[in-house]
C-alpha cells in the first residue's frame, strides 16, 4: 500500500528545527489564506503582511542555502536541481516529501484566496511560496547529500 502524503516530520530526519518551521510557515499561509478569502476587508492586510514576511524570509533562506552550496561545492559535487529541488537522492524521501508538499500547499493555498479575491491584498499571497521554496533550498545546504567531488586535473 502506498504512503500517504503527509507534513509530518520524518523521525530521525535531520534538521528537524527548520522542518518544524516549513510546517509552521505553511500552517500560517494557508490559515491567513482561507481567513483572507472570508474576510478581506479585515484579514487582507494581515495576509498581506504574513506573505511579504515570509516571502522575505524565504529569500533570505534561498540567499543562505546559495552561499552553503558555493561553500560546499569545493569538496562535493553540489548542483543546482539537488541543492534548490532535491533532485535526486540530496534528502531522504520523508523530508523530501515534506518539503515538497509544503511548498505546494502554500501555492494551491494562496492561489486559490488570490482567484477568490483578485485586486485586493489577497493578491499579495502570491509571495508567500518563496518561503518554501527557500527553507527548501537550505534544507539541502545544511543537510543535503552530495557526491564527494573527484580529483582535480591540472590545467
Amino acid at each position: 500500500m502506498a504512503e500517504r502524503p503527509s507534513l509530518a516530520v520524518p523521525e530521525g530526519a535531520e534538521g528537524v528545527a527548520l522542518l518544524r518551521a516549513v510546517r509552521a510557515g505553511t500552517a500560517v499561509v494557508v490559515v491567513t489564506s482561507l481567513a483572507a478569502a472570508v474576510a478581506p476587508g479585515a484579514l487582507g492586510v494581515v495576509h498581506a503582511g504574513a506573505s511579504v514576511v515570509l516571502f522575505a524570509t524565504g529569500t533570505g533562506a534561498m540567499l543562505g542555502a546559495y552561499g552553503l552550496g558555493v561553500r560546499r561545492s569545493r569538496r562535493e559535487q553540489v548542483d543546482i536541481p539537488g541543492l534548490f529541488l532535491l533532485a535526486g537522492d540530496v534528502a531522504p524521501p520523508g523530508v523530501r516529501r515534506l518539503l515538497r508538499m509544503a511548498l505546494a500547499v502554500q501555492a494551491v493555498a494562496v492561489v486559490a484566496a488570490a482567484s477568490v479575491r483578485p485586486f485586493t491584498e489577497v493578491a499579495f499571497g502570491i509571495l508567500a511560496p518563496m518561503y518554501g521554496l527557500g527553507m527548501m533550498a537550505l534544507w539541502a545546504g545544511r543537510h543535503g547529500r552530495f557526491p564527494p567531488r573527484g580529483p582535480r586535473s591540472p590545467a
